[in-house]
């Protein structure tokens, strides 16, 4: 897989390797040369793609043994902010942008993708067809001309397929896929998608990592910002809990789990503080959307009513009594941290 990967790295770069940062940047490569096409295929097939996030969420297994997930404390304060600027601009496009989203969960998943990548097209365009960027990319997944019609679109004075939901969003699939062959996580290919891989290359001979929280600061501003943007309409569009990494059979046995609490299973206690739902979340040894489902908004209704009633199963809440002071201090050390930015 490693000599694969590497053998890919080194073939693409040759051609990726003279575009400079920006959008005018998206590299102008023929995606139909079938034998790279084919060798990217079968590594895709043989990696489950929604390994590609590992650096967005904390990946763990509880008592059960399936994975759960969390939203990484590196990207928290970069959400919270966006959330308080555009959270409710962008639940309202959850409800009016249902269709679009359908139709690109639809043909992203036909592509062995994570559905969740549709989110790229909201930080690219806000889900306007005829979107136009100053350096003249177009449509929902803003694409240069040269690379539209590498990726197979129609792009001419009286015909432009950049702006058709479908065969855009099968183009940007196509180009996704290419990118994850490369990188192999999602955070990474996103960085590519702005500023070209020579971009993101770059910025890991500086930095000496693949992870992007630590060559972060290697990648042009804009492109930092766009992953940023991405991770926090991901966390929004998919609520609270950050589950959307799991399969789909363990995101089902989360709320199997969840709905099985009875009132008997499940203890009571008023608190008050600057507590934290993640927090607590971690302590107790609890996956933070089984947390949610049993106290929804619970960090809003704390912080809007200065006490709240805590439910916990009975074992997670002797974990919290016998936590709490800790649990306490991390939540305001939290906090401070999110104020701070």
């Amino acid at each position: 897989m490693k000599k694969l990967l590497l053998l890919t790295l080194g073939v693409v770069s040759l051609f990726f390797s003279d575009y400079a940062a920006g959008r005018i940047s998206q590299p102008a490569y023929n995606f139909s040369d079938s034998t790279i096409n084919d060798s990217l295929l079968k590594q895709i097939a043989s990696v489950d793609p929604k390994d590609g996030f590992k650096d967005l969420f904390i990946k763990g297994a509880n008592a059960d043994g399936f994975n759960t997930a969390q939203l990484n404390p590196l990207a928290i304060s970069f959400v919270s902010d966006y959330m308080e600027q555009f959270g409710s601009r962008l639940m309202k496009m959850k409800t009016w942008g249902k269709p679009y989203f359908d139709v690109m969960s639809n043909i992203l998943t036909q592509h062995k993708l994570p559905a969740e990548l549709k989110y790229l097209s909201v930080i690219e365009s806000d889900l306007k067809s005829y979107a136009v960027s100053w350096a003249g990319a177009v449509g929902p997944w803003q694409f240069m001309p040269a690379t539209a019609r590498n990726l197979g679109l129609r792009v001419s004075r009286s015909v432009d397929e950049r702006t058709d939901f479908h065969k855009s969003t099968h183009a940007a699939a196509r180009y996704l896929t290419q990118l994850f062959g490369i990188y192999g996580d999602w955070l990474l290919v996103i960085a590519a998608y702005n500023c070209g891989p020579g971009g993101v290359n770059s910025a890991i001979r500086k930095s000496g990592s693949r992870n992007f929280w630590k060559l972060q600061y290697h990648l042009p501003a804009e492109s930092r910002k766009h992953v940023k943007k991405f991770i926090a309409t991901h966390y929004i569009m998919e609520g609270e809990g950050g589950v959307t990494t799991l399969t789909k059979k363990e995101a089902d046995k989360i709320l199997v789990n969840s709905a099985n609490y009875n009132e008997a299973d499940v203890n009571t206690m008023n608190i008050s503080g600057k507590y934290n739902s993640l927090v607590i979340s971690q302590f107790v040894k609890m996956d933070l959307a089984v947390f949610n489902q049993l106290n929804p908004n619970f960090d809003k209704n704390l912080s809007a009513n200065g006490a709240i009633d805590l439910r916990l199963p009975a074992d997670k809440m002797l974990l919290f009594q016998a936590n709490r002071p800790q649990i306490l201090e991390q939540s305001i050390k939290l906090l401070l941290t999110m104020d701070g930015r």
